[in-house]
């Protein structure tokens, strides 16, 4: 049986609106190997499909068929820390688990860029599925085959604090407020921020950070669905934070903030419970460089 850990990740990182994403350290857990029939099961009690619908199954037998393998089945155990429909790449985990493990199961005959490839055609995206796999900080363009992609590894002790609410939000919603056409001026508003932000996170010039994640293509539309955002994000700059954004397709909340300061996750508990929203999560993590493990 072969483990596999894989990362969660936050796309869009403001402005970079499906073209950038990270991974961070906190993460999924699978056990798989080749058995008869579909035999999977949830080890800390989440609720999974446990049929052939269960994503990361379905993934290793579509794998399994580009590769024109037998496929008899498998039996797969699922821890699953990284919460479902929050922002936080939890399907892109189990693209991931299914595309990494059926690969390894079949002796890896598929090369790196043939999985980033493939995960990104599972996913149609690959800013969540690109970091999940290869760590660090991922720019990409999907040309709708081939992922054209570079991956930056991170050093910094800098925090990514997520502010994670209580009720899921599925992408389908949140990519149908979006808007069908963008002004040019929104456009080089986004491009010149996205560019600003990976240059900014690794060359250290974190004051640029706040400005860097703000966009006007899905943020101030997405934003409408997640009641308090706006009091969130204020409560974070207030609490010293450098930059807050919507992670991926939302809820969840991102804030960056310097590893001097302690006591951060603290306050926004604190606000938190006197805002009534005692039920939303804060969760430290921090950038991961690796990527899916697979031993």
């Amino acid at each position: 049986m072969i483990k596999l850990k894989i990362p969660a990740t936050s796309a869009n990182l403001g402005a970079g609106f499906d073209a950038l994403g990270l991974s961070l350290s906190y993460y999924n857990y699978v056990n798989m190997e080749e058995a008869e029939g579909c035999q999977i099961s949830s080890l800390d009690g989440t609720d999974v499909p446990a049929d052939e619908n269960n994503l990361i199954y379905h993934t290793a037998k579509t794998v399994y068929d580009i590769c024109g393998r037998n496929f008899k089945g498998l039996k797969i155990e699922q821890i699953n820390n990284i919460p479902m429909a929050r922002g936080l790449g939890s399907s892109s985990a189990c693209i991931i688990a299914g595309l990494a493990g059926a690969n390894r199961l079949m002796g890896d005959p598929l090369s790196l860029d043939e999985m980033v490839d493939l995960a990104a055609q599972i996913e149609g995206h690959p800013d969540n599925t690109a970091p999940a796999l290869l760590g660090g900080i991922v720019t990409a363009v999907f040309d709708g085959k081939k992922v054209h992609w570079v991956k930056q590894e991170v050093f910094t002790t800098l925090k990514f604090i997520a502010v994670i609410p209580d009720f899921e939000l599925k992408t389908e919603k949140a990519r149908a407020c979006l808007p069908k056409e963008v002004s040019h001026k929104d456009a080089v508003y986004n491009l010149s921020r996205a560019a600003l932000f990976s240059a900014s996170l690794l060359t250290g010039k974190y004051e640029n950070l706040r400005t860097a994640v703000h966009d006007r293509l899905h943020q101030p539309y997405r934003m409408e669905l997640i009641p308090h955002g706006r009091d969130i994000f204020d409560i974070a700059y207030t609490n010293g934070a450098y930059a807050a954004y919507i992670s991926g397709a939302g809820p969840c909340l991102m804030t960056i903030v310097d590893a001097e300061n302690k006591f951060f996750a603290g306050k926004m508990r604190f606000a938190l419970d006197n805002m009534g929203l005692a039920s939303w999560e804060v969760k430290e993590m921090h950038i991961d460089n690796d990527g899916c493990r697979v031993e």
